[in-house]
């Protein structure tokens, strides 16, 4: 069972842990975050807390039964009903349904707990791993751009990747 926990400040350690530890997986499917993301954590933790004390974005982290974080679920630039879907998982969880699972309750909360009525997402070409989490969860690829000089996929019924959430709600 997993569960996802609004971010708190007693996150820090274990989230820089769980960048650190997977920071070459991650650049393999996602622009990596660079040097002086890691050097600037706590600073940027704290940033990432007052975003969402203003309401502006969700961070979440998930952990497993057993309690460790093995990933992260976050609505950013909340506005119009609508936000931004992005995950993050770690190598050790790929392939276990923890991405589609996660996604899953992040739609159920942005539905019920955020009041909002749609999610867009993107991701990267070469991240089928990625398309199909999305997919699995009602989302319904729309058009291309790039992303950090990679081609990528925007999914939004009508606009990109997006997940309407009135059957959630």
């Amino acid at each position: 069972m997993l569960t996802l926990e609004p971010l708190r400040p007693d996150h820090a350690e274990a989230l820089l842990a769980f960048e650190r530890a997977n920071r070459a997986y991650f650049a393999r499917s996602v622009p990596d975050r660079g040097d002086a993301y890691f050097a600037g954590f706590a600073e940027r933790h704290a940033a990432l807390l007052a975003e969402q004390a203003e309401g502006t974005c969700r961070f979440h982290v998930v952990r497993d039964a057993a309690g460790e974080l093995v990933a992260r679920v976050n609505l950013v630039d909340l506005a119009d009903g609508g936000a931004e879907l992005g995950y993050r998982v770690a190598e050790a969880a790929a392939g276990r349904g923890v991405a589609t699972a996660a996604v899953a309750e992040a739609c159920r909360l942005a539905a019920t707990a955020y009041g909002l009525s749609f999610l867009t997402a993107v991701t990267t070409v070469d991240n089928p791993a990625s398309q199909a989490v999305l997919g699995r969860n009602g989302f319904a690829f729309r058009y291309e751009f790039v992303l950090d000089d990679r081609p990528g996929l925007a999914y939004r019924p009508g606009l990109a990747y997006r997940r309407d959430l009135a059957d959630l709600g």
